[in-house]
C-alpha cells in the first residue's frame, strides 16, 4: 500500500506568508545589492495585498486578523535599505 506524507506547507510563521503575499502583489521588493525588503509606496499593490489577505486569510485567521497581520509587516518594512548609502538629493 503507497503512503503518502503529507507536505508541510512552504510558510511557517505569519511574517513569512505576509511579506510572500507583499512580495507577489508587488507592494514590496527586495534591495538588489543587500536583500532588504523595501517598501514600494504603491497605494494600488497594497491594496491588491490587504483584498488577498482577507480573500485567503492563512488557517485559523479571520479576513481582518489576516489583513491586520500584513499591515503590522509592512509597518516594519521601510522604503530605503539600511545598507546602502544615502542617495544625494
Amino acid at each position: 500500500m503507497l503512503m503518502t506524507k503529507e507536505r508541510r506547507p512552504a510558510i511557517r510563521t505569519l511574517r513569512g506568508w505576509a511579506i510572500s503575499v507583499l512580495q507577489e502583489t508587488g507592494a514590496i521588493h527586495e534591495c538588489e545589492e543587500h536583500g532588504w525588503a523595501k517598501d514600494r509606496a504603491d497605494p494600488h499593490a497594497r491594496e491588491h495585498a490587504l483584498d488577498i489577505a482577507r480573500q485567503e486569510p492563512p488557517e485559523g485567521l479571520s479576513p481582518d486578523q489576516a489583513a491586520e497581520e500584513l499591515c503590522e509587516v509592512l509597518d516594519t518594512i521601510g522604503d530605503t535599505c539600511p545598507e546602502c548609502p544615502p542617495s544625494p538629493d
